[in-house]
């Protein structure tokens, strides 16, 4: 069997990530980097003459011209915080690398804090992470499929009707070599021309190419400027269909996601402006029965779980 390159492409080591990041000094220093890649600005005047202020648990520059105070970690989401840099960094990497998600407890089990302390380092990475992607669009080839979040209620609708259960659009783009770039999951009203010309207008770059399948309503993607590309799916296994093996993919790793981390789901709670790591928010620890992620080609059920863990991976 032919080696899965995505799988095994190489990545950060934990032995590499301590060796780069393992003390407050380099943590400083590839902090300083990032957010004075030509030295230090002053962000008031712009001036380049700096002294530091001694004394302080996290680096403080004082501007020689206008004797402006500025701290390394002013203006980022380690603003105001009292732990090591060492924590936020190592924070960083472990919910950047689970690919089977992280819940919060877990986090605060790794970093030696306590549960409110990693909720809430947990969760501000997770907004400023939604919302780099936020400023992003899809181009080129683009891969597109409805989906649902849900679960079973007792007496309930049961399949699309079901009350309990959110529509959102998953979309990958991928580069002219057909390798994954970004990916969108982004609930919408239902799957109408409207609501999918809605999102498209939002989501894509025009002159797009558009590749879905046979649900009717993706012909709106038309109306942002690009073109599309049906395929009528029938009764096909994914397996069977290699034109779609990117979407497939993305809404395999979002099921392993949750079910890795949430062991409660209100899937309601999916469509509010909760951080998340994706565009498709979850909103931390919640109750269902059951959690369920559907498409138009099956329906996969997660078995119901004790509450243990509070976040989306």
């Amino acid at each position: 069997m032919a080696m899965n390159r995505v799988q095994f492409q190489p990545g950060l080591s934990m032995p590499e990530f301590i060796k780069r990041y393992g003390t407050e000094v380099s943590c400083e220093a590839a902090l300083e980097q990032a957010r004075w890649p030509a030295g230090f600005r002053c962000p008031r005047c712009n001036g380049s003459p700096y002294s530091r202020v001694h004394g302080r648990a996290h680096a403080l520059f004082q501007c020689q011209t206008c004797r402006h105070q500025t701290s390394l970690i002013a203006g980022t989401v380690m603003q105001g915080t009292k732990l090591p840099l060492t924590v936020w960094f190592l924070a960083i990497y472990l919910i950047s690398q689970a690919k089977t998600g992280l819940s919060s407890l877990a986090l605060k089990r790794h970093l030696g804090v306590s549960y409110p302390t990693a909720w809430l380092i947990h969760h501000k990475l997770m907004q400023a992470m939604a919302d780099r992607e936020a400023r992003y669009v899809l181009d080129r080839q683009v891969q597109v499929d409805d989906a649902y979040l849900g679960g079973e209620r007792t007496g309930g609708k049961a399949g699309r009707g079901s009350e309990n259960k959110v529509p959102f659009v998953a979309a990958v783009s991928l580069s002219d070599e057909g390798h994954p770039l970004r990916v969108k999951l982004t609930p919408v009203a239902g799957f109408s021309l409207k609501a999918i010309a809605q999102w498209a207008k939002a989501n894509l770059a025009p002159a797009s190419t558009v590749f879905s399948d046979g649900l009717a309503c993706f012909a709106a993607v038309t109306a942002a400027g690009c073109t599309h590309q049906p395929t009528v799916v029938g009764a096909r296994k994914p397996k069977d269909l290699p034109e779609f093996k990117w979407i497939n993919t993305v809404l395999g790793n979002l099921k392993t996601s949750l079910s890795g981390s949430y062991h409660a789901f209100d899937f309601q709670k999916v469509c509010g402006p909760i951080p998340g790591r994706v565009r498709l928010s979850i909103q931390p620890p919640l109750q269902s029965e059951h959690a369920e992620y559907t498409t138009a080609r099956g329906c996969r059920r997660l078995p119901a779980k004790t509450p243990a863990g509070d976040s989306v991976g």
